[in-house]
């Protein structure tokens, strides 16, 4: 069985990182089975020193766009059966755009801003010795904070990060309109990476300003629930 290396089930989702949830939810949804993993080893061993990571037969892939790469030739592109080249051609940009641009958006709102730090910190380095408990939040946001400075997204204000992040909901919003999924009556890909990114904003049991404004797009919580109801509840859930 396949081995799925991520964070844990953390602010009410299968996982606090839009990847490794983009992963969850790929095999959950298209029925591939799985074994969830997470801990300090697994963080530890991660080849590339991010997650997620799988094993398969003994294999390891590392970074969530090889992982799908991976799956979609072994397995079979179960999900996307349906959907025509052009609708690939757009899953790809849009899956580019949430990792590229709104995953920072979410980072920022998660370890810069003041009101959600203490969760995060809690969350991440309570359970840890002393006095690693107190070093490593100082280091890893001060890490957080020069990538995003690198990245470029940290050299905007609070109010231009957060019109950035409506700017895509915005768009997802429309995308989706009223349809079950993005594409039709079926899920495919798109779903698997836009609920990931979303279930972090709508969905979380986090509240701040950037969750706040993800709620007012009803259809985008609307579609989240559905998944959440269809894939993860306990009764249904693979993993």
């Amino acid at each position: 069985m396949i081995k799925l290396y991520g964070f844990g089930q953390a602010f009410g989702v299968a996982d606090p990182s839009p990847f490794v949830l983009k992963i969850n939810a790929y095999m959950t949804m298209a029925g591939i089975e799985f074994e969830a993993r997470s801990g300090f080893a697994a963080f530890k061993n991660a080849p590339k020193g991010k997650l997620p990571y799988i094993e398969d037969d003994g294999v390891i892939i590392a970074d969530s766009f090889f992982i799908l790469q991976h799956l979609q030739a072994k397995y079979g592109t179960l999900l996307d059966q349906h959907i025509t080249q052009e609708q690939k051609a757009l899953t790809n940009l849009i899956i580019k755009s949430l990792d590229e641009n709104f995953y920072w958006c979410i980072v920022y709102s998660r370890w810069i801003r003041e009101d959600t730090w203490p969760t995060i910190k809690n969350t991440f380095f309570s359970n840890m010795p002393f006095p690693l408990k107190h070093l490593l939040p100082f280091l890893a946001r001060k890490g957080i904070k020069s990538s995003l400075i690198k990245h470029g997204m940290g050299r905007h204000n609070d109010e231009e990060i957060m019109s950035i992040a409506n700017d895509t909901l915005h768009s997802l919003s429309t995308l989706l309109a009223d349809k079950p999924y993005f594409f039709g009556d079926q899920p495919s890909t798109i779903d698997t990476a836009v609920y990931a990114f979303l279930a972090q904003v709508t969905i979380t049991d986090l509240d701040n300003p950037l969750n706040r404004m993800a709620r007012e797009h009803t259809n985008l919580v609307a579609f989240c629930e559905r998944i959440r109801s269809r894939y993860y509840e306990p009764e249904t859930a693979i993993n």
